[in-house]
């Protein structure tokens, strides 16, 4: 059976004499489907399809377990120390030259651990919640100056660091002459 619209397929109901589609809603008042969760204890007012006079439950209480919280702080702890190993693939990468690629390198290791040393109250902050904070915070600390320590290595195999003897020669006074050696008469 073909529906009026030409388009077929839909079961069709009649109720009241009106022909309708499966799918259809009733959204009159006089609805006798009778579900109590969408009148109100009036029952003239009707409550929207998928609304709940439930209260909804508080997940906050959910955040506050303490396996979450250690798990969390001790991510926060162990993140510089998951840097390093691709610290040290950039460093090999990189290569020795001095060349604006290697230079930003370097500088942005150096950079981000002397930038989250300086930031230590903010990452205190976090792990304020855990039981083990100080030993978090050293975790911490000692990661960022392993980072630290790494990109000064790197200063130094790419010659940036004065670390020879020859890097400071403007700063010797030149030797005194204890002989001065004349030549002979030219004929």
């Amino acid at each position: 059976m073909a529906t009026p619209g030409g388009q077929g397929g839909g079961a069709l109901s009649t109720r009241g004499g009106a022909r309708r589609m499966k799918w259809a809603l009733e959204l009159t008042l006089g609805n006798a489907r009778g579900r109590g969760d969408r009148q109100s204890n009036q029952g003239d007012v009707m409550y929207p399809i998928g609304y709940s006079d439930k209260p909804v439950p508080d997940t906050s209480i959910q955040e506050s377990d303490k396996n979450l919280v250690e798990k969390r702080c001790w991510d926060v702890a162990l993140g510089p120390l998951k840097q390093i190993p691709m610290n040290l693939f950039i460093m090999y990468m990189s290569g020795n030259t001095i060349s604006i690629f290697p230079i930003m390198m370097v500088c942005m290791m150096a950079w981000r651990p002397i930038q989250a040393l300086m930031s230590m109250s903010a990452t205190f902050k976090l792990l304020e919640n855990s039981n083990q904070q100080w030993l978090q915070g050293l975790v911490y600390s000692v990661g960022n100056l392993l980072g630290s320590a790494l990109a000064i290595y790197k200063c130094q195999s790419m010659g940036l660091l004065p670390t020879h003897s020859s890097d400071w020669l403007a700063f010797i006074e030149p030797p005194m002459r204890m002989e001065i050696m004349g030549g002979g008469m030219v004929l």
